[in-house]
């Protein structure tokens, strides 16, 4: 069973910055797809950026395109998401998951307000 830890969130104002980090376990993260999720209270979870095991990046959400940038280390099992020009609707559980997605980590709670 692959477990997913979920780092680096926080509050921050808006217009700031976070980097959020996923360590994956197992040997086999780099045969897969790496995504963010991000779910807001009240909503449903959705998808935030997509990265092949090379590096090529398949998706950002509208929302975040121009903002965010989805990275990732496979030698490292882990894969990065750097958000900036944060807005108070960027407010959400962020998790990681590969593609297609396994058993869901505790996420990272990332708060923009100020």
């Amino acid at each position: 069973q692959v477990q997913l830890v979920e780092s680096g969130g926080g509050l921050v104002q808006p217009g700031g910055s976070l980097r959020l980090s996923c360590v994956a376990s197992g040997s086999t993260f780099g045969f897969y797809d790496m995504s963010w999720y991000r779910q807001a209270p009240g909503k449903q979870r959705e998808l935030v950026a997509r990265i092949t095991p090379g590096g090529v990046i398949i998706k950002y959400a509208d929302s975040v395109k121009g903002r965010f940038t989805i990275s990732r280390d496979n030698a490292k099992n882990s894969v990065y998401l750097q958000m900036n020009s944060l807005k108070p609707e960027d407010t959400a559980v962020y998790y990681c998951n590969r593609e297609p997605a396994v058993n869901w980590g505790q996420g990272t709670q990332v708060t923009v307000s100020g």
